[in-house]
């Protein structure tokens, strides 16, 4: 039941990250992955916050596992920041890894903090 729970989870928050990433990008003329930070954020902030409120494991497999960890994309992060350093926008780079690092583990700690 859990792996069924994880994949209902995945099967939404997946093409959520595709639909948000696209829609704050489109609104941002620039190179910087505005959206991927977006989404990333986010769901920082939401698996914090289930991690404050002692999620009941099935509820931890279908929104933390599976929705958050469709939602949010570890892999993308590190594609795009490398990008942006070999195209030769490494100030870019540096402030995607630094401000994506940084901005996360405040939304999840803020998501804890708040839920707890």
């Amino acid at each position: 039941m859990t792996v069924l729970l994880v994949a209902l989870g995945a099967a939404v928050g997946a093409p959520l990250r595709y639909l948000a990433d696209r829609a704050v990008q489109a609104r941002h003329d620039s190179v910087f992955p505005w959206g991927t930070l977006a989404v990333n954020v986010v769901g920082s902030f939401l698996l914090g916050a289930l991690a404050g409120g002692a999620a009941r494991s099935d509820l931890a497999a279908l929104l933390g596992t599976g929705f958050c960890g469709a939602l949010t994309t570890y892999s993308t992060f590190g594609y795009e920041t490398l990008k942006l350093a070999e195209s030769g926008a490494k100030a870019y780079a540096v402030l995607n890894a630094a401000v994506s690092v940084t901005l996360g583990l405040l939304a999840a700690a803020g998501g804890y903090a708040l839920f707890s």
